[in-house]
């Protein structure tokens, strides 16, 4: 059984986390458990040099910022009182909490490529030193230095070097759009198949969790080319067709003549304000296939959106005379 931690290193209820999931399994005579780090970002605004947190938490901004990993309402301060008491009871270490506003980019990276490398065990020491870099030793984890360190004492002699390399950014980009389009809002989240938990919520509450996947049957497992177009599909229709055409980048190059593909890649074309690339790809799907309402819906609307008022009239006509019903829906 695979259990799916989405994560932020610098939220320090995903330490937490950690360590209440760590007991849990302590005491799970179930399965075997995969314990799997996956990106997740709480301020992806966050500047490539690191600032003192005690500056940036004057910013009236930072309450938004700070929401998704900040449980039940709690305002900024709130939590950070909580988050010491609680730290404390699970061993982590007085003081503590982070002195710096640090770019976590880096560290997913690391993060990943330990996995990629090595495996969940080398993964999750090093997602530790990265943590307790973080939250107990006050160091800032945007320092490719800190991070090398980090690796090296985890085991992970390599790390550094690949991370200087720049290795992981493409993976790393990948996961993140993977997990907003499974729908996780939060650090941590922790999903398995179809289910998922979110916050950093009791040993007893996680081992439920362990104990209701554990009793599922598991799904068939999708091909990765049918799951890469589900995911963009849920992406687009989030409202994020950038990310979509992302996750879709290697189905257009290896599967670009495929039907599904081209009408998902059409219809981000057309919400991405790429109008022309929709028109070029619209025009083709229509012309094989002239009774589909829809695409001639949306090639009508790209028309529109382009000002080519006359052409796009007579394919929104020719839409709404085969599916009345869609003369006015929202082309998406």
């Amino acid at each position: 059984m695979r259990i799916e931690i989405w994560a932020d290193v610098v939220c320090p209820w995903a330490y937490i986390g950690k360590r209440r999931l760590e007991a849990a399994l302590a005491g799970w005579d179930g399965e075997p458990v995969e314990v799997v780090w996956r990106p997740f970002r709480i301020d992806p605004m966050a500047p490539r040099k690191a600032e003192p947190l005690a500056e940036w938490q004057i910013d009236p901004l930072v309450d938004e910022v700070l929401n998704a990993c900040t449980p039940d309402g709690l305002s900024p301060v709130e939590n950070a009182t909580r988050v010491s008491r609680i730290a404390a009871d699970a061993g982590l270490g007085t003081p503590f909490g982070a002195v710096w506003r640090a770019d976590s980019g880096p560290a997913h990276r690391l993060i990943a490529l330990a996995y990629e490398t090595c495996g969940a065990a080398l993964q999750n020491a090093v997602v530790e030193e990265i943590l307790k870099a973080h939250f107990v030793t006050a160091r800032d984890i945007s320092n490719p230095e800190v991070l090398a360190e980090a690796a090296r004492a985890a085991g992970f002699a390599d790390g550094g070097d690949l991370l200087a390399s720049g290795a992981g950014a493409d993976r790393v980009r990948e996961d993140l759009l993977r997990g907003k389009a499974i729908g996780v809002r939060s650090s941590p989240t922790l999903v398995a198949g179809k289910r998922a938990l979110a916050g950093a919520q009791s040993p007893e509450a996680m081992t439920a969790f362990l104990r209701e996947t554990a009793g599922t049957p598991p799904e068939r497992e999708l091909p990765e080319e049918v799951e890469r177009l589900r995911l963009a599909e849920s992406l687009l229709d989030r409202r994020d067709p950038l990310g979509a055409l992302t996750l879709l980048r290697p189905l257009l190059a290896d599967h670009g003549t495929e039907w599904s593909v081209r009408v998902l890649a059409a219809r981000a074309y057309y919400h991405s304000a790429q109008l022309e690339r929709a028109r070029t790809e619209l025009e083709s799907l229509t012309a094989h296939s002239p009774d589909d309402a829809y695409l001639r819906l949306l090639l009508g609307r790209t028309l529109e959106r382009q000002g080519r008022a006359e052409e796009a009239t007579a394919h929104l006509r020719l839409a709404a005379a085969m599916r009345p019903e869609e003369r006015d829906a929202d082309a998406v």
